[in-house]
């Protein structure tokens, strides 16, 4: 299956304002929401993280027609280190390989285009699926602190 990345768009958030509200896309994460996320929410959100300088923001899109079924994103951007978040917001498409190759896309840029030299993961360690992931993006456990694992994975030239 065809996956890009581009750039993430305040009209992503016709979408991703509901996925933002799927208890089970977020069941292995610490980052869901509080509160029922409206449309209007999510495109502030969005406006906002875009003007942040040490975060970029990808869309996920599949096939022919691009259709966009999630996120990946660098955050946390400080010298050539970053942090990597991804997430599958369509669930039909989950299992199918699609965030190992967004996360190898990000990884390209990370280290092609702004020149990291690490980026590093959390992840719940009974997520197995995005582990397995992770390892074969090449990453590598370093620490682990009661449920969740840092990983990272490192550019030697």
């Amino acid at each position: 299956m065809n996956v890009i990345i581009r750039p993430l768009e305040v009209s992503d958030a016709l979408l991703s304002y509901r996925w933002r509200n799927d208890n089970e896309i977020w069941i292995y994460t610490g980052n869901k929401p509080n509160k029922e996320i409206t449309l209007e929410i999510e495109q502030e959100w969005i406006r906002n993280v875009l003007k942040r300088q040490n975060e970029k923001r990808f869309a996920i899109c599949i096939g022919d027609k691009m259709e966009y079924v999630g996120n990946v994103q660098l955050t946390d951007i400080i010298g050539t280190r970053a942090q990597l978040h991804i997430f599958i917001g369509v669930k039909k498409y989950l299992g199918l390989g699609i965030g190992t190759k967004a996360t190898k896309l990000i990884l390209d840029y990370g280290f092609d285009i702004l020149r990291l030299n690490e980026v590093y993961l959390k992840v719940n360690k009974f997520n197995i699926s995005a582990i397995k992931s992770y390892e074969k993006c090449g990453f590598e456990i370093v620490s682990k602190v009661e449920n969740e694992f840092t990983m990272s994975i490192f550019r030697y030239d």
